[in-house]
C-alpha cells in the first residue's frame, strides 16, 4: 500500500516497493476525477472535435514525455519530487519554492472544486441560497472538516471516484445514444473559440501538477518499465477516456457547465455526486495546501506554523476566490498552470538526465541507501530561468506557450550551467 506521506526524508528501500497496480491506480486517481471532465467539457464546448483531440493528443505528448522522464528519476532515486529538485538544480530553498508554487496551485484548485460545489448546491435547493452564500456555506465547512481532522465525510468521499466513474458512463450512454459520430462532428462548437495552441496548454495545465507529483509515486515502484506502464495507463484513462467522453457530452448537449451536464442527463443522482467529487478533491487540495505551505515557512524560518490555524486561513482564501468567481477564469488558471510548472520540469530533467550536476554524490548515497551528505542551498540558475520561462509562455503570442515556456527556460538553464563552469575553470586553476 502506498503512503505518500512515508519517507518523507528518505529513499523507500527496495523491499518497500509495491506492484504496478498499487502505483497506476492511485496515479490514475489524479487525473480521473472531476477537474479533468471540466477540462473535456470546456474543449468539447470551444474546439471543432478534431481540435479538441488533437490538442488532447498534443498536450498528452508533452505531459507523457515530462511525466515519464520524472517519474523515472523518482524510481531510480527512490525518493519524493520535493527531494529530488534539490538535487536536480533548485537546491534545498529553491525547492522549498517549488512547494509554495504548488501549494497555491491546489489553493487556486480548491476555489474552483468549491465553486462547482456550490453550484451544486444552489442548483439544487431551487437557487434560493444564491451562489456566493452557497459558496460561502460549502467552503467553510470543508475547511472546518479537513482542519479539525473530522473523518466521517472523507470516508464517505472515497466512494467519489467509483461513483464519477459509474455517471460518466451513464451520461455517455444517454447523452450519446441517437448520435452518431459523424453528426457530432459535424456540430459547431458554441462556445468562446479557443485555438489548438491554446487548447494544448490547457490540457499541459490541468494535468502539470500531477506531473510534478509523479516521483512521489514512482518511488514505490520496482523498474522502469512499471514507470512507463504508469504514465501510459494514467493517460489513456484520464486524457483519452475521462476527456474524451466529456468533449463528446459537451458537444451534444452544447455546454460547457458541469453542474448543468449532470443536472440534465443525471438529476439530482448527478448533483449529488459532483457534491462528492468535489468534496473528495478537495479534502486533498486542502490538507495538501496547508501542509505544503507549513514545511515552506519551516524550511526558510524554522519556525513551524500551527496546522489547524493554517488550513483554516488557506481555506478561507480559497472560499474567497469561489465567490470572487474563480470558476469564471477556469481557462485562464489552467493557462497560468500550463506555462508556470513545464519550466520546473524542464530544469530538473536537463539536469538530472544531461548536465548530471549531483548525479555522482546521488549514485554513491543511493549505493548506500543514504541520502547525499551535501545538499546545495539555493539554484538561482534555476529559479531565474523558471521565472522567464515562464514568462515567455506568458507573453509571446506565437507558437504554443506551454512548449514555450518548456523549452525557454530548459534552453536558459543550460545556458547559465554552462557559463558558469567556464566562469569557474580559470580560478579553478589559480
Amino acid at each position: 500500500m502506498i503512503k505518500i506521506e512515508d519517507y518523507p526524508l528518505t529513499r523507500v528501500p527496495q523491499d518497500k516497493r509495491v506492484s504496478f497496480l498499487s502505483v497506476a491506480i492511485v496515479h490514475m486517481g489524479m487525473l480521473t476525477a472531476l477537474d479533468q471532465f471540466m477540462l473535456g467539457a470546456v474543449l468539447g464546448n470551444s474546439m471543432t472535435l478534431g481540435d479538441a483531440f488533437s490538442a488532447i493528443f498534443i498536450g498528452s505528448l508533452i505531459f507523457g514525455v515530462v511525466t515519464y522522464g520524472l517519474g523515472l528519476a523518482g524510481m531510480r532515486e527512490g525518493i519524493s519530487g520535493s527531494l529530488l529538485a534539490r538535487w536536480c538544480g533548485f537546491g534545498r530553498l529553491g525547492s522549498v519554492l517549488i512547494g509554495v508554487v504548488v501549494a497555491v496551485s491546489l489553493l487556486g484548485w480548491f476555489g474552483i472544486q468549491n465553486a462547482i460545489f456550490a453550484k451544486s448546491l444552489d442548483f439544487a435547493l431551487g437557487n434560493r441560497l444564491g451562489f456566493g452564500l452557497a459558496a460561502g456555506l460549502s467552503g467553510t465547512l470543508l475547511t472546518i472538516l479537513v482542519a479539525f481532522g473530522f473523518k466521517a465525510l472523507r470516508i464517505a468521499a472515497r466512494i467519489a471516484v467509483p461513483m464519477f466513474i459509474m455517471l460518466v458512463a451513464f451520461i455517455s450512454v444517454t447523452a450519446l445514444s441517437g448520435h452518431n459520430l459523424q453528426e457530432i462532428i459535424q456540430l459547431a462548437p458554441p462556445g468562446e473559440p479557443l485555438t489548438i495552441s491554446a487548447g494544448i496548454t490547457i490540457v499541459v495545465g490541468g494535468a502539470i501538477v500531477a506531473s510534478l507529483m509523479t516521483p512521489d509515486l514512482t518511488r514505490y515502484s520496482k523498474n522502469g518499465k512499471h514507470v512507463l506502464g504508469v504514465t501510459i495507463f494514467t493517460i489513456v484513462a484520464g486524457e483519452f477516456v475521462v476527456n474524451g467522453l466529456a468533449i463528446l457530452i459537451a458537444k451534444t448537449l452544447g455546454t460547457a457547465d458541469v453542474v448543468t451536464i449532470m443536472s440534465q442527463a443525471a438529476g439530482g443522482a448527478g448533483l449529488l455526486v459532483v457534491v462528492f467529487s468535489t468534496l473528495r478533491v478537495n479534502d486533498l487540495n486542502l490538507y495538501s495546501s496547508s501542509l505544503g505551505i507549513v514545511n515552506a515557512v519551516e524550511g526558510i524560518t524554522g519556525k513551524r506554523l500551527k496546522y489547524t490555524y493554517t488550513t483554516l486561513a488557506i481555506g478561507i482564501l480559497g472560499t474567497t476566490l469561489s465567490v470572487l468567481g474563480i470558476l469564471d477564469r477556469f481557462v485562464d488558471f489552467l493557462t497560468v498552470l500550463g506555462v508556470v510548472f513545464p519550466p520546473i520540469i524542464g530544469i530538473m530533467l536537463v539536469d538530472y538526465y544531461l548536465l548530471r550536476s549531483h548525479r555522482k554524490v546521488l549514485d554513491d548515497s543511493r549505493r548506500a541507501g543514504q541520502l547525499p551528505d551535501q545538499t546545495p542551498t539555493i539554484g538561482w540558475a534555476a529559479i531565474v530561468a523558471s521565472i522567464i520561462g515562464g514568462v515567455v509562455g506568458l507573453v509571446t503570442e506565437w507558437g504554443v506557450p506551454t512548449i514555450n515556456s518548456l523549452l525557454a527556460a530548459s534552453l536558459l538553464y543550460w545556458a547559465f550551467k554552462l557559463a558558469f563552469s567556464r566562469a569557474q575553470k580559470p580560478a579553478a586553476t589559480l
